[in-house]
């Protein structure tokens, strides 16, 4: 079976079409969950790793910025990684190993170990050996963390060319964010199809059922932010979660069954699913 199989390619959440209102109403109900995950993982000394990977522009630090707005500031941290010392890129695991989280802690990573399979391999900053012992490892290396009792979770936000483009012009003008254009930004995305082709194979070879990789559609942030949240608390089996029901929609490739006096009902969207349980709930 090709580990492809193992890929969540696209997160469908509720969220494609909230105007901004209900999207900051959303927004805070589910930082109100994360909260609640944040104090299980305290109370319960978990260990946490939530990656972010994606091309430039993709959204990556204003998502994580929606993530820990209101999180316990003891308890988490954020890793955002510069370009390597020769030593850390001859031991590149070694490099990130040191900030993995400790008991009772999230780690969030704005670009993670996989810049080894993306952004170096595609600019020339790491050579072939490198590569292919990365691509080789990862999976057993993450694997190994995760029998040890981390909880990971790798996003991978996903923009097209034009988004991209809009973003980086969007950038260049705006007198509070110029700084985060670069010329390395304008070579890289030079290079977009030998990206891809990098892409691709990252997320054809290092997904698994134990570390899979979780495709979200960032052309729109505000859906992107929303997506990464609901997945976090739907797949962390905390203590306090309730069970959330987002605000409108349905998540479409998901199907759900119910049995009702003894008739089952299956195959049914999350919208219809949701609509019956209360149904039952009142009968009962």
């Amino acid at each position: 079976m090709s580990r492809s199989t193992y890929i969540k390619k696209k997160f469908y959440s509720v969220y494609q079409d909230l105007n901004r209102s209900n999207y900051e109403a959303e927004k805070r109900r589910l930082q109100s969950e994360l909260l609640k995950l944040q104090q299980w993982v305290v109370d319960n000394n978990k260990r946490v790793a939530i990656t972010f990977d994606g091309r430039d522009a993709a959204g990556k630090g204003g998502a994580i910025k929606r993530f820990i707005e209101y999180l316990m500031p003891h308890y988490f941290r954020v890793i955002e990684l510069g370009v390597p010392t020769k030593k850390e890129s001859r031991n590149w695991f070694g490099r990130y190993k040191k900030h993995m989280p400790k008991k009772g802690e999230i780690v969030f990573f704005d670009r993670s170990w996989y810049n080894r399979a993306l952004i170096e391999p595609t600019m020339g900053y790491c050579t072939e050996r490198q590569y292919r012992y990365f691509m080789d490892q990862v999976l057993n290396w993450e694997e190994k963390n995760i029998s040890d009792g981390l909880i990971l979770i790798k996003f991978y936000l996903s923009v097209d060319r034009d988004t991209q483009l809009f973003r980086f012009k969007e950038r260049i003008v705006h007198p509070l964010k110029y700084w985060k254009f670069s010329k390395n930004d304008e070579k890289a995305r030079a290079k977009w199809s030998v990206f891809t082709k990098y892409k691709d194979q990252m997320l054809d070879r290092t997904s698994s059922k134990k570390s899979p990789w979780v495709v979200i559609n960032a052309n729109k942030k505000t859906y992107a932010r929303l997506s990464c949240m609901l997945y976090t608390i739907y797949h962390i089996p905390y203590v306090q979660k309730q069970s959330f029901k987002p605000l409108t929609g349905e998540e479409l490739p998901s199907k759900y069954r119910i049995e009702i006096d003894g008739v089952p009902f299956s195959n049914l969207s999350f919208r219809q699913y949701s609509v019956l349980d209360r149904i039952n709930k009142k009968r009962v």
